[in-house]
């Protein structure tokens, strides 16, 4: 446990009665959210009222005001901090911040990540080191959840929440008269009461937001090969509104579920008379989050076409809650053998490995009865989906331009699964609306003309890399160079007409590595290979003349090969040692040089 400058703890306990607790998260799947409200729960046994808020919904100005704050945050591919904590980080970096602002405050980090990556919950060590540099007491050590433990984000989750209990107890003493909460069923988080048929229902809460904006579907074409094995579209929306946006901005999408898996899933469930009937949802227990643009009024078929995802793959804390409600004594035992630490491999082999879904896993477990009112306990929210904009306004005045591969695979299992809001993208008309909102993405293009650009953005990567293209070409600048990767020339090279076209131009710079259409036993070549074919070029691009680079696509193995090819440009053309071409690579990422666009 960390101490507060020479503070024992028993000199720095709190009065009893200041057992108000703020969890903020920042989430891109939804993990740091399931991860705060479980603090939240586990919290209530030491006698703690939470508030848990995303910190997007959050206004940073106000974090001065609180005295303790425990911060959940999920680390995107490429170690950068979510979106949603982008606006409270960009706050806490403020030179003219004091370093005993927030000396009146506790506070506690978990970070989300996976060890597979080399950032490894990079945000929560800044946020972290941030916060006590600003005067802060970090009342316990920082958890790291990973999600390669076999027990997932759980291994470290639960030892550090028991740590977190253990802590508040001592800085917070409870009064003589009350003991802490044994651990068993958690309350529901809503209070649902019927309503009469012909109850007149509420607006949409999505058309109420005015981050969002009504669109009309006027493109939904296929780009790749009709015989290839991916299917990737091109979606063009246009709107009413005047809607402004830059490159690197993302479109947020909420899916529906199609019909038919809904109603099949209310059959198993039981639900399929009562599907229809309306009632209103009152949240009751207010450290515990809803879904976003949740209306008052619903029906179970409403919640689970556009509001609860019922074919997410559950964890854990899905098993500790079912176990509950099943009530054959089979059942039981493989349940308590599933949330055991013993039985986490056989669980991960049941559930991650195979991804199975919260619909397969009911299938099974028939016995279980779940309370219409546990449905927000048990499934988790049918998130909004953000993708890369692929076009820029300049180009395309009240428009917007997606690239978006329809995700579609069989799982190891051998049955088929579809992405729930590519599918639903899919399947949209020419005509058909929709509400789409913007949130700011990470890139920023240099205000000088003289500036060169390097885009790396091989696959679906191309998106931003589109929209960066058609600013610049726009205002005229035209040292940019594009490298892209695909599989085949012919299949599933999105966008070449234009690029080509450009190119002719003499607008733009462009290179293309098709990996799959070179002879057989031959290397592959990907883009990292096309830039160190052209290290001189690329170090008159980013060495000489300062310019930026940005990467986009899959967080794998690409965007460290594409930092490779950088220093390797650096040592043969820059005369820098090794050491010194790293360093390099790392200072262009310091001063915004350097923009990574990547997901997992």
């Amino acid at each position: 446990m960390s101490t507060h400058g020479d503070h024992g703890t028993e000199e720095y306990q709190h009065s009893s009665a200041s057992r108000e607790l703020l969890i903020l998260y920042a989430t891109e799947t939804g993990t740091a959210q399931e991860t705060a409200d479980r603090i939240a729960r586990e919290c209530r046994r030491v006698h703690f009222h939470c508030r848990v808020q995303s910190m997007d919904a959050y206004p940073p100005e106000t974090l001065i005001s609180e005295h303790l704050v425990v911060f959940v945050v999920s680390t995107t591919g490429w170690g950068a901090e979510p979106r949603a904590m982008s606006s409270l980080w960009n706050m806490l970096l403020r030179s003219d911040l004091p370093n005993d602002l927030f000396e009146d405050m506790d506070f506690c980090v978990f970070g989300l990540g996976d060890t597979a990556y080399e950032k490894f919950c990079w945000p929560a060590k800044k946020l972290s080191r941030r916060m006590q540099s600003l005067g802060g007491y970090e009342i316990c050590s920082r958890g790291e959840g990973d999600e390669q433990h076999r027990m997932g984000v759980d291994g470290a989750l639960d030892p550090w929440i028991e740590c977190l209990l253990e802590v508040l107890t001592q800085l917070y003493p409870l009064p003589h008269e009350q003991d802490n909460i044994p651990a068993g069923r958690p309350p529901p988080r809503v209070s649902l009461s019927n309503v009469a048929s012909d109850t007149s229902l509420d607006s949409d809460p999505l058309d109420e937001d005015t981050k969002f904006h009504t669109a009309s579907v006027k493109c939904n074409r296929r780009i790749t090969a009709e015989d290839w094995f991916q299917d990737v579209r091109h979606f063009e929306f246009s709107f009413e509104d005047d809607i402004k946006y830059n490159p690197g901005d993302v479109a947020v999408i909420h899916p529906s579920a199609p019909a038919s898996e809904v109603d099949s899933f209310l059959v198993t469930m039981g639900w399929a008379n009562v599907a229809d009937n309306f009632f209103t949802v009152e949240h009751t227990m207010l450290d515990q989050t809803l879904p976003d643009h949740l209306p008052k009024i619903v029906s179970l078929r409403v919640l689970f076409t556009r509001y609860l995802n019922f074919n997410a793959v559950p964890r854990r804390s899905f098993f500790q809650l079912l176990r509950y409600f099943a009530v054959d004594e089979l059942e039981r035992e493989k349940l308590d053998e599933f949330i055991s630490i013993e039985g986490a491999d056989e669980m991960y082999d049941y559930c991650q490995r195979v991804k199975r879904t919260i619909w397969e896993v009911l299938s099974e477990f028939r016995s279980a009865r779940i309370p219409r009112e546990y449905v927000f306990d048990l499934f988790p929210p049918l998130r909004p989906r953000e993708f890369s904009i692929a076009s820029s306004t300049e180009f395309h005045p009240r428009e917007i331009h997606l690239c978006v591969a329809i995700v579609r695979y069989r799982t190891k299992l051998k049955i088929h699964r579809k992405g729930v809001c590519t599918s639903y993208l899919s399947g949209l008309k020419l005509g058909d609306t929709l509400r789409i909102g913007l949130r700011k993405g990470f890139i920023s293009l240099p205000t000088d003309p003289n500036t060169p650009v390097v885009c790396v953005g091989p696959g679906t990567g191309i998106a931003p890399m589109r929209a960066v293209i058609e600013q610049r070409i726009h205002k005229g600048h035209t040292n940019t160079t594009l490298y892209f990767g695909c599989r085949s020339a012919h299949k599933d090279q999105h966008y070449h007409t234009e690029w080509e076209s450009h190119a002719e131009e003499r607008k733009l710079r462009y290179r293309v590595a098709c990996s799959r259409d070179g002879p057989e036993g031959v290397k592959r070549t990907y883009v990292q290979d096309l830039m160190k074919e052209d290290a001189q070029y690329i170090w008159t691009m980013l060495g000489q003349q300062r310019g930026i680079l940005i990467i986009s696509g899959s967080s794998n193995k690409m965007p460290t090969a594409v930092r490779e090819a950088v220093r390797d440009a650096a040592e043969r053309f820059g005369g820098r040692s090794n050491a010194e071409a790293v360093e390099y690579v790392a200072a262009m990422e310091r001063e915004g040089r350097l923009i990574e666009e990547c997901w997992s």
